[in-house]
This record gives C-alpha cells, sequence and structure tokens, in this order.
C-alpha cells in the first residue's frame, strides 16, 4: 500500500508535470501559431510591397525612357534649330557680300558716269565757247561787210 500510495503520488506529480508541460506546449503553440501569423502578415506585406516596387520600378523605367526620348527630341529641335540658323546665316553672309559686290559695282559705275558726264560738260562748254567765238567772228565779219559796203556806196 505504501508503495501503491508512492506511486500514486509520484503518477499525481507526474499528471501535474504532464499538465503544467502540456499547459507549457499550449502555450507554446499558441506563441508559435502567433509568430507564424505574424510571419504569415510579413510575407504578405512583404509580397505587397514587392509588387509596389515592381510597380514603381516600371514607372521609374518608362519615366526614364519618356525623358530620354525627350532629352532626344529636344536635342533634335536644337540641332535642327541650330542647322537653320547656320544655313539662314550663311544666306545673309551670302546675300551681303552680293550687295557689297553690287554697291562696289554702283559706286564704280557712279564715278564711270561722273567722269562721263564731266567729260561731256567740257566738250559742250568748249563747243559752246567754240560756236560763240565763231558766232562773234562772224558778227565781226558781217559789221565789216556792213561797213564794206557802206564804205562802198
Amino acid at each position: 500500500q505504501e508503495e501503491k500510495k508512492q506511486l500514486t503520488l509520484k503518477v499525481e506529480e507526474l499528471e501535474r508535470k504532464l499538465e503544467s508541460t502540456s499547459a507549457q506546449n499550449i502555450e507554446f503553440l499558441q506563441v508559435i501559431a502567433k509568430r507564424e501569423e505574424s510571419i504569415h502578415q510579413c510575407q504578405l506585406r512583404l509580397e505587397e510591397k514587392s509588387r509596389e516596387c515592381s510597380s514603381l520600378a516600371r514607372q521609374l523605367e518608362m519615366a526614364i525612357e519618356d525623358a530620354k526620348r525627350q532629352v532626344e527630341q529636344a536635342r533634335d529641335r536644337a540641332v535642327s534649330r541650330e542647322k537653320a540658323a547656320q544655313s539662314k546665316m550663311l544666306d545673309l553672309e551670302t546675300q551681303l557680300s552680293r550687295n557689297k559686290t553690287e554697291l562696289s559695282q554702283l559706286h564704280r559705275s557712279k564715278k564711270d558716269a561722273e567722269c562721263r558726264y564731266e567729260s561731256r560738260l567740257q566738250d559742250l562748254r568748249d563747243r559752246l565757247e567754240q560756236s560763240e567765238s565763231t558766232n562773234r567772228s562772224m558778227q565781226n565779219y558781217v559789221l565789216f561787210l556792213k561797213s564794206s559796203y557802206d564804205n562802198v556806196f
């Protein structure tokens, strides 16, 4: 009986320990379940953040491509404007050169015309003077003839 009592006490003690251990196991299982749930939630958030990062990465790539395209278009427009400006500048320089040449020719033509005019004017003056001289000579001759006829008659 004594042995039975001791064994009963041991069994009771072991049952308490078993209950205590079972309670601890239940607590551990609850802690593990909470941690697994937390891990699951973290994994869900991680997946969501990963999708968000992927979406943002695609948006960033698209924005970079768009910016590159805009920069290339702006560069092309700038090159085109620069070429047009250079072409216009060359045209203007050519026109300026032509105008200078034409102005130089006009100056020469004006000087030639002035020289011809002066020469012609001098020639006309000389002829006028000669004509006036001839006219005076003729008038003098006419006067001489009148006076001679008067003297004769």
